[in-house]
């Protein structure tokens, strides 16, 4: 009597297994994929947070589809800084990444069509994509003095129903921004075939090295869709709040609009006083980002201190987000390993205790398959 599209193999793997009972003992647990920064001892200006969820314009309903015209013009300021021009109406207003996606696959596809996303990248955009109908198809990132795309087999990978590329930017493991080149090539893909951009920014304010990069929130070069929201920007994820913002030629994003516009006024999803506090959780980022760049900068010197003493792995470039991906041996002729270490988790005991862990794991198992999914790889 279920849909389909919802038939998941819902059975616990080994590592559930194993937590579960590792914390049913009662032991002590180092979560090093931890990505909750609540969660993750920052300090938070808690005064401030809850002043602004209590604004008395949130008595009044304002059933716009985009969002309040302020919480817009909040989040249009936020690009500005950035040097982005950005207009609020073309912005949307989401109560989460993930329902943006949701909103975009809506938009841009049929059952069964398709849209290109790197590999590695996130898990959870094939469950989103699932819901939707919407069929994966991957394009290779490769890694080489850096990681990049692989353009070439992302053309080959291009059929009559694919109707998009998804960018995550920077990528989530791999840690690494989409160049202004490969910006360039994949506006010339995509124009040429009348395929959208869907690019996915919630890191893209914790560069570790560079200058600023650039936002595809400003993109006019081929249909684009940008997501990005107060989870990681401002460090909470428990106020859903997130954005969705159309750009292109002006004849493709009016048509955009409009259908998204049909979409979201059918939820209606983000709640007011969350709406009404997004101007001030964007203007206090700053001490939340600080804090984060900060530990991440500490945690990737420990890790790589501790990588120097030994030669069973290393780790490949980083240039932004929250994660490290280390290269550790193989046991056959495939490719190699790349577990994902989280860098946010906590001080630098963290790194420390990952080295204790790392290496009895090495010595006591055969496979270097079991330590990659022990640590969670993508």
């Amino acid at each position: 009597m279920f849909a389909k599209r919802t038939h998941w193999n819902l059975a616990p793997n080994r590592l559930s297994e194993a937590l579960a009972a590792h914390r049913a003992a009662g032991k002590p647990l180092l979560d090093l994929t931890v990505s909750n920064p609540t969660e993750c001892g920052f300090e938070y200006d808690g005064s401030a947070i809850l002043d602004a969820l209590r604004n008395p314009a949130a008595l009044h309903y304002e059933p716009n589809p985009k969002g309040l015209e302020s919480a817009r013009r909040a989040v249009a300021g936020y690009y500005a800084d950035r040097k982005e021009e950005v207009p609020s109406e073309d912005i949307f207003l989401t109560t989460s990444t993930s329902e943006a996606y949701s909103y975009v696959f809506r938009t841009l596809c049929d059952p069964g069509d398709e849209l290109l996303i790197p590999s590695p990248s996130y898990p959870l955009i094939d469950f989103l994509a699932d819901i939707q109908d919407v069929s994966l198809v991957r394009y290779p990132l490769i890694y080489d003095h850096g990681w990049q795309i692989d353009f070439h087999a992302l053309e080959q990978a291009i059929t009559p129903r694919t109707r998009g590329v998804i960018v995550v930017h920077p990528n989530n493991p791999t840690g690494h921004f989409t160049k202004r080149a490969e910006i360039a090539t994949l506006n010339s893909i995509c124009s040429a075939r009348e395929m959208a951009i869907i690019a996915d920014e919630v890191f893209l304010d914790f560069a570790l090295v560079g200058g600023r990069p650039a936002s595809f929130a400003a993109n006019r070069g081929a249909p684009t869709f940008t997501l990005s929201g107060l989870s990681k920007i401002s460090g909470l994820p428990q106020m859903k709040a997130a954005w969705l913002i159309a750009s292109g030629s002006q004849q493709w994003k009016r048509e955009a609009l409009a259908r998204l516009e049909v979409i979201a006024d059918a939820y209606l999803s983000v709640n007011a006083p969350v709406q009404l506090a997004i101007p001030s959780f964007l203007e206090r980022r700053h001490a939340f980002q600080r804090q984060v760049l900060s530990r991440v900068r500490r945690n990737l010197a420990e890790l790589d201190r501790r990588l120097a003493a030994q030669k069973a792995c290393s780790r490949l470039t980083v240039e932004g987000g929250w994660c490290a991906v280390l290269r550790v041996p193989g046991v056959s002729h495939r490719e190699p390993h790349h577990p994902r270490y989280g860098l946010c988790a906590g001080d630098g005991q963290c790194a420390r205790r990952f080295e204790v862990r790392m290496t009895h794991f090495l010595r006591r198992s055969r496979h270097a398959t079991h330590y990659k999914d022990f640590f969670g790889a993508s």
